[in-house]
């Protein structure tokens, strides 16, 4: 057997079995058979892409870096090795996006998916019935790069492409393509709740929900996800009473299905505390965060960004309680455990840095909290743009800490830029774009309600 066969073999293995040591297996084997394949052999790409995607995937289960930083070189020298014509060629394209999103490395993660769009088109102009539904595929992972740059507009109208495309192919077929519909709806939905239009996402989740439950049956993952989100979404709208249970109900059904330390498990009770952390309940909520850092710790690593963001909000939980003590020193180290991890550029990393500047003001030491938010607003205009949503919620925060100190001279020009830009980019509806508004007022000794 060829070292490409063990890889293939192995891979088949790990995911029927889902087991680290098969792919680990896998890896290894992937390894020996890209050393040896020829520069000039027809099948270079395909070999090393494999390697890629079987790197990423250990990434995925255990976020360690040295994994996400081969399977990115393995991915560029697949690209390398492919022509531009090869149909292939798109899809090794979107696994790239995907590394480099999660590598936080946001603008190369949307060039590459613009690209594989282009390609797809262009094949599908030619042979839609070949290539039609993996044009959408790159259309939803497009939209995905959009989301992540902030440029949610953008995001819905690829999103809406793309189930244009699907609702097409499910007529024709519906055995075949109604699962990828429901898809495409779904995130769709997820790109109204970026954009704020609650009313909007709620309905589609719902279809999507019942359309998942008569397909793949109330206990699929796919199922378990689209009930989460579903919760999120009446979260957003306001509406806990409905989230709560649905929350409750996701959970229970994650570990009976999943397993207790299943990492969509924790995920579900992480997004439990959330929701009782909003009601006020900080009493369920605490002993929430408390259990979910200890598990992710324990089956994921320290290090790992789930145990990152987990520590982030338990430091959020406890200074909700004015516990700032206890907050402040939770902050301080996830935001030096995530420099090193992450980078000092990673989108995470910007937000425990903001996060930590906010506890400093909350002690009113607007001293260490200012020049913290300054630098964070310049790294966000720097990795993520000047039009990002978080770019914008951190220009907030900084006229918020002028606002604390009395340098209203500072403050309100900020607020000002910061709500042009808010409605230009989310539009007067949104959530932040309603908040800038109500601070801009308060600084301005008018009423924030306009009465």
């Amino acid at each position: 057997m060829t070292n490409r066969n063990r890889a293939d073999s192995g891979w088949s293995r790990f995911e029927q079995s889902g087991s680290l040591n098969d792919l680990n297996a896998a890896i290894t084997a992937a390894r020996e058979a890209a050393e040896l394949v020829p520069e000039d052999h027809r099948d270079r790409a395909a070999v090393l892409n494999n390697l890629g995607s079987a790197l990423r995937a250990r990434f995925e289960r255990t976020r360690s870096m040295p994994d996400l930083e081969e399977a990115l070189a393995s991915t560029r020298q697949a690209l390398a090795a492919s022509t531009a014509d090869d149909p292939r060629r798109p899809a090794t394209l979107n696994s790239l996006g995907t590394m480099l999103s999660a590598a936080g490395r946001i603008s190369e993660a949307l060039e590459v998916a613009q690209e594989a769009v282009e390609i797809r088109r262009a094949l599908a102009a030619q042979d839609p019935d070949t290539y039609l539904s993996d044009m959408a595929s790159s259309l939803s992972n497009l939209g995905n790069r959009l989301s992540a740059a902030g440029r949610i507009w953008e995001a819905l109208e690829v999103a809406q492409e793309a189930v244009e495309i699907r609702r097409a192919l499910a007529a024709q077929d519906p055995e075949a393509y109604e699962a990828h519909l429901a898809g495409a709806l779904s995130n769709l939905a997820g790109f109204y709740l970026s954009a704020g239009d609650v009313m909007r996402a709620i309905p589609l989740l719902d279809q999507t929900l019942a359309d998942y439950e008569r397909m793949l049956g109330g206990d699929h993952p796919h199922t378990l996800t689209t009930r989460n989100n579903l919760a999120y979404a009446y979260q957003a709208a306001g509406d806990l009473g409905r989230a709560i249970p649905l929350y409750e109900q996701t959970l229970d059904d994650r570990g009976r299905v999943l397993g207790g330390d299943h990492p969509d498990t924790l995920a579900s009770r992480n997004n439990l505390a959330y929701a009782y952390q909003a009601v006020g309940d900080l009493g369920r909520a605490i002993p929430l965060y408390e259990q979910t850092l200890n598990d992710r710790g324990r089956v994921l690593g320290t290090d790992h960004p789930n145990t990152l963001t987990s520590r982030n909000n338990l430091a959020y939980a406890y200074q909700a309680t004015g516990d700032l003590s206890r907050a402040i020193p939770l902050y301080e180290q996830t935001l030096n455990d995530s420099e090193r991890v992450l980078g000092t550029d990673h989108p995470n990393t910007l937000t425990s840095r903001n996060n930590l500047a906010g506890a400093y003001q909350a002690t009113g030491d607007l001293s260490r909290a200012i020049p913290l938010l300054e630098q964070t607003l310049n790294d966000y205009e720097r990795v993520l743009g000047s039009d990002h949503p978080d770019t914008l919620t951190s220009r907030n925060n900084l006229a918020g800490a002028y606002q604390a100190v009395g340098d209203l001279r500072r403050a309100i020009p900020l607020y000002e830029q910061t709500l042009n830009d808010s409605e230009r980019v989310l539009g007067p509806d949104h959530p932040t774009t309603q908040t800038v508004q109500r601070n801009l007022s308060a600084a301005r000794g008018e009423d924030p309600d306009g009465k």
